[in-house]
């Protein structure tokens, strides 16, 4: 998505109505770990880029966090995180430039999601009226 068209707090600013008074659970404070950005990034190899050049480039990218061959259509995926936006974007370009990969995507990672809460199991009674069973 081009920046013009994210919202304020997709580029990485507060969120509307939050505070910002710098108090205790402000970001940056004891109480709350400091924002980062992250990235997935799927990538595949060059023609000529053997995979231990990858490898070794991966080692000296600070923003390198995780990288996983895959069996798949890509040939390895990697996980890069950053304080900003900005370095971020830099990490992705450097990948596509100096380790002689082609990027097939980069997936910015927006939030995690919570998996700790447990769902109720649907019933038949509670399902929506649009859906309908097939048989």
């Amino acid at each position: 998505m081009s920046p013009w068209r994210m919202t304020r707090w997709e580029r990485g600013d507060l969120p509307p109505g939050s505070d910002t008074d710098g108090g205790p659970d402000a970001p940056g404070s004891s109480g709350e770990p400091e924002r980062r950005h992250e990235a997935l990034v799927s990538v595949r190899l060059g023609p000529s880029a053997p995979g231990s050049h990858l490898v070794e480039y991966l080692r000296h990218e600070p923003c390198a966090v995780d990288a996983w061959w895959i069996a798949a259509d890509i040939d390895a995926v990697v996980r890069l995180s950053a304080d900003s936006r900005t370095v971020l974007h830099r990490a992705v370009a450097d990948l596509r430039r100096r380790a002689g990969v082609e990027v097939a995507a980069a997936n910015y990672i927006l939030r995690a999601l919570d998996l700790t809460t447990q769902a109720e199991p649907r019933t038949g009674k509670d399902a929506p009226a649009w859906a309908v069973s097939a048989a």
